[in-house]
């Protein structure tokens, strides 16, 4: 799921203005990435609640209903001169920019909805230990955005077009496959739930997870919001981009560290910590193998096409980024603590530290003049080694 969005930087960035493509595209995917991000733990959600025909129906319910209260913000933005003025101000932009921005809003308006029930089904398929056919859906998926991509480059479609119809068009086709698995292969668990499912314990599992998502998804944003008002602001959102989101492909294992609590509990702790550094010595090194070698051009400039300013300053970014698996393997570690001893409020909290640390740093730096690619990168590793050192602190304090 990563490199369809590696696809995409690659695509933009071989139009003829890529530079200000990969920053107009980095705009709406602030505002869109910020709500959909909400729906992130919905596959847990229906795993963990589905166990019935009744409350099946009830989540499936409760998911379509948050994807239609979702959608709302971006109508709004997408659709009338306030929500245009509000994009306006959050990234300093007008005219021309501006409307390309709204309408990539406008053409992923349904996602939030087609996700909402993906996410759903594959939780569901998941739950029914198909999770083989995840994977091959997820293969097809990505196979879909490349050929959605390399069809809209070539017949010279606008870049607004061919990126915005790689992840609707795709998510379509994805959407229509899982149900047709779901018919196919979906059993109900042996039993059922021990009490009558209400949407308000559905809220009281959904808010926390979705608060500290939002937050996850929001920290990019803030960093653009910022780096929007530098003097080479369209240089530096793309550059930031584009390092951002090939250090996610090394930051998503880090993330799935968590799941191995829930799964293995707290019957081999030390074990569980030694995986984790093993793990994260693994990351660190490939990383700075790429950032310190001329890997990093290679992949930056021949395979996503690249050049000249955005590429060197890529390189500095993603060279910084190397430290951000360390601060989130921390982080995780103690979420992993919190999800076993269900005390996850705590990471709604330290999610909420992240954010203020970011804004906080990007004021400053961007007040003295020193926000670039590398301390804009630095800003990212800052907040989640506040997160990180918030829910310790919880953790230690309460002995959970």
């Amino acid at each position: 799921m990563l490199l369809a969005q590696q696809f995409r930087n690659a695509i933009l960035a071989r139009y003829p203005e890529g530079t200000e493509e990969l920053a107009l595209f980095a705009m709406a995917a602030s505002f869109f990435g910020f709500l959909h991000a909400t729906l992130a733990f919905t596959p847990q959600l229906v795993n963990v609640y589905s166990q019935s025909r009744s409350t099946l129906r009830l989540c499936f319910r409760f998911v379509l209903r948050v994807g239609l209260v979702l959608t709302v913000p971006l109508v709004w933005l997408g659709w009338t001169a306030g929500g245009a003025a509000f994009v306006s101000a959050v990234f300093n932009i007008e005219g021309d920019a501006l409307g390309t921005v709204t309408a990539y809003l406008r053409i992923l308006l349904p996602l939030l909805v087609v996700d909402g029930m993906r996410h759903c089904l594959t939780g569901l398929l998941i739950q029914a230990e198909r999770t083989g056919t995840v994977t091959l859906l997820n293969i097809l998926y990505l196979a879909m955005v490349l050929l959605v991509l390399l069809t809209g480059f070539a017949m010279g479609a606008p870049a607004m077009v061919t990126v915005g119809l790689s992840q609707l068009l795709p998510a379509l086709v994805s959407l229509v496959l899982l149900a047709w698995m779901f018919r196919r292969h979906y059993r109900l668990p042996i039993g059922g739930p021990s009490k009558p499912l209400t949407h308000a314990e559905l809220f009281r599992f959904f808010w926390p997870v979705a608060l500290t998502s939002v937050m996850f998804a929001l920290s990019r944003p803030v960093i653009f919001f910022f780096a929007s008002r530098t003097p080479d602001a369209v240089v530096l959102i793309a550059a930031l981009r584009i390092a951002f989101d090939f250090s996610l492909i090394f930051c998503n294992p880090v993330n799935q560290f968590r799941h191995l609590f829930v799964t293995f509990g707290m019957a081999d702790l030390k074990g569980l910590r030694r995986f984790l550094i093993r793990i994260l010595s693994v990351i660190f090194a490939l990383m700075l193998i790429v950032a310190l070698t001329p890997l990093h051009r290679v992949i930056f400039s021949d395979l996503l096409g690249v050049e000249g300013e955005v590429l060197e300053t890529a390189g500095q970014a993603f060279l910084v980024l190397c430290l951000v698996p360390l601060a989130m393997g921390l982080r995780n570690y103690f979420h992993g603590l919190s999800l076993v001893n269900r005390t996850t409020g705590r990471m709604g909290i330290g999610s909420l530290v992240r954010i203020s640390s970011i804004v906080l740093a990007c004021w400053l730096l961007q007040t003295l003049g020193w926000l670039d690619g590398r301390t804009g990168a630095f800003l990212l590793f800052l907040g989640f080694l506040a997160e990180a050192i918030t829910v310790m602190l919880y953790t230690r304090l309460s002995r959970k």
